[in-house]
This record gives structure tokens, sequence and C-alpha cells, in this order.
């Protein structure tokens, strides 16, 4: 794998989480039809994935989870840490564990930023590219 898709891998990941977890809460968790249709006997088996996922961020439990990966993605230094903190921090903004969520994204993403700049050779972090040109003092 080269370095360019190394290194934009973790955010398209962190931006297919976000959008599955808007798709959660804006197709099965809002709709009111689809309350409706589990808050009535004999609903469909599926409702009962939809009643955990609301029973998530009742509990704030989505945003428990995203404060431990955070604290994980602090105390370890390791990328995947930082991507799971990222992400759970995505999925809690989204599904209403705002403050926590919002933390945890930020923790996640610098620290994300960080092993991905600690990747890189010393010479290449403020290297000029080819065909710039330098301005003039």
């Amino acid at each position: 794998m080269n370095r360019t898709l190394r290194r934009v891998l973790p955010w398209f990941t962190l931006a297919l989480v976000a959008l599955a977890a808007t798709a959660l809460r804006y197709g099965v968790i809002e709709p009111p039809a689809v309350a409706h249709l589990c808050g009535a006997d004999g609903g469909p088996r599926w409702c009962l994935w939809r009643q955990w996922a609301v029973l998530g961020f009742l509990g704030y439990g989505y945003g428990y989870a995203a404060l431990t990966a955070a604290f994980l993605a602090l105390v370890t230094r390791h990328p995947l840490a930082a991507w799971l903190a990222a992400a759970l921090g995505f999925a809690a903004m989204v599904l209403y564990c705002a403050e926590a969520g919002a933390f945890a994204l930020l923790v996640g993403a610098l620290r994300l930023l960080r092993a991905q700049a600690a990747a890189l050779p010393p010479g290449e972090q403020h290297r000029q590219r080819e065909g710039e040109v330098q301005a003039q003092p």
C-alpha cells in the first residue's frame, strides 16, 4: 500500500463511520413511522436493535465509550486507539452525546495527526516540494 493511501485511509473510514451513524439516527431512530412500527406489537425483528441503539444514548453509553477511547488514545499513543476515539466521538456526537463525543473526536483526531506526522521521515515534514519557488525574505 502506498504512503498516500496509508495516510488517507483512516480519515476516509472516519467519514464512513460518521455517515453510518447519521444513517442510523435519521433513518432508523428518529422517523416517527419507524417508531410507530416498532412500538406496535409484533414489530419486525430489527426493532430490538433499534431499541438497544436508543437505550445506548439514553443511558449516555455512547458518551462513556467515547471518553474511554479518548483516554486510551491519550495513554497508549497508538494510531488505532486514536482512530477508535475519533470514530466513537463521531458516533457519540451524532447520537445525542455531543459533549463527550466532541472531546473524543478532538483527542482522537489530534492523536491520529500526531501519529501520522511522527511516521514521516524527519526531512519530509517541512520539505518544499519540487517545482515550488521559495519566496524572498
